[in-house]
């Protein structure tokens, strides 16, 4: 869930291409055209009309094609949306550094505010998502713990300090001293997304249809996906959300802590140098602030 921003391997079509071509022959004379836009974490290219292949950026997402090659099989079966499913891992090679994979296709557009957050049939559908994922056993799992909330809290606060007037202060402190006083998760470690925000869902014909890109997959507090009711809904299908997925006060107030913190986070790291992570990560931070004021009825869209 972190945003680092870090020196880069040069990714282009050609090794790109060299990589494939070596490591799967099978497939070295399908079509390789950049995908766009990319995410902050993969270079994405598809290949042929079936699959895709993603090169990691930086360090931070290098051990996403293993994980997603070895747990994503398992989870798939139990999930009611579609999630990538993984068709080789490939290694380094021609001066790139890291794992690589080759996944199939899926077919959708990038989830929008503009698309989505009005609609209550998307809020229900993430809901159960989300409940099918953290029912599913997650006691094997202990390598892939997540951190607390409470692990943010020097980074969280030394952010509302750094965003000056951009957001409310007082507000912010008081929304984060709440997530921190929360009780903490005391029950069973349950399987978490940890990225879960609109960029990583995709809708077909106005309807949710996969979700991608658990390069943070991990067990432990739910609380943390709770952050697509900030990044995504309206108060009205918040409210819906809320009621499917059926969540406890406490893990609701650190869901909202979770949405400041990485909202923050991501504001920080590029809200000078890219305008439309600006935008999102204001909604989301101004959204996660107005869910816990009572006399305020948030209209944004």
């Amino acid at each position: 869930m972190s945003l680092t921003v870090e020196t880069a391997p040069t990714i282009d079509a050609a090794l790109a291409r060299r990589l494939v071509d070596t490591q799967f022959p099978q497939w070295a004379g399908l079509p390789l055209v950049l995908h766009a836009p990319a995410g902050s974490d993969h270079v994405i290219y598809r290949l042929g009309e079936q699959l895709s292949v993603r090169l990691p950026r930086h360090a931070g997402a290098i051990k996403q094609a293993r994980k997603e090659a070895e747990w994503l099989p398992r989870l798939a079966p139990h999930l009611p949306l579609a999630v990538p499913e993984l068709v080789g891992v490939g290694e380094a090679d021609f001066g790139y550094p890291w794992p690589w994979a080759v996944s199939r296709w899926l077919d959708g557009e990038v989830a929008t505010v503009d698309a989505l957050s009005g609609s209550h049939e998307a809020a229900g559908a993430l809901a159960e998502f989300l409940t099918a994922l953290h029912r599913f056993d997650a006691a094997t799992t202990e390598d892939l713990t997540g951190q607390p909330l409470a692990a943010r809290d020097t980074a969280t606060r030394s952010a509302i300090t750094e965003v000056g007037d951009a957001f409310d202060t007082a507000a912010m402190t008081e929304l984060w001293d709440a997530a921190l006083a929360a009780p903490e998760w005391d029950r069973p470690p349950v399987w978490f997304h940890g990225d879960f925000h609109t960029g990583n869902l995709l809708a077909t014909n106005g309807r949710l249809s996969a979700v991608i890109d658990f390069g943070e997959l991990g067990v432990g507090d739910p609380a943390c996906d709770l952050i697509i009711a900030y990044t995504l809904m309206s108060a009205e299908t918040r409210a819906t959300f809320r009621a499917t997925l059926d969540v406890d006060d406490a893990t609701w107030t650190r869901g909202r802590g979770w949405a400041l913190a990485t909202g923050l986070n991501a504001y920080v790291c590029y809200a000078d140098v890219n305008p439309r992570v600006a935008a999102q990560t204001t909604r989301q931070i101004t959204q996660a602030l107005a869910d816990g004021d009572p006399g305020h009825r948030s209209t944004s869209r």
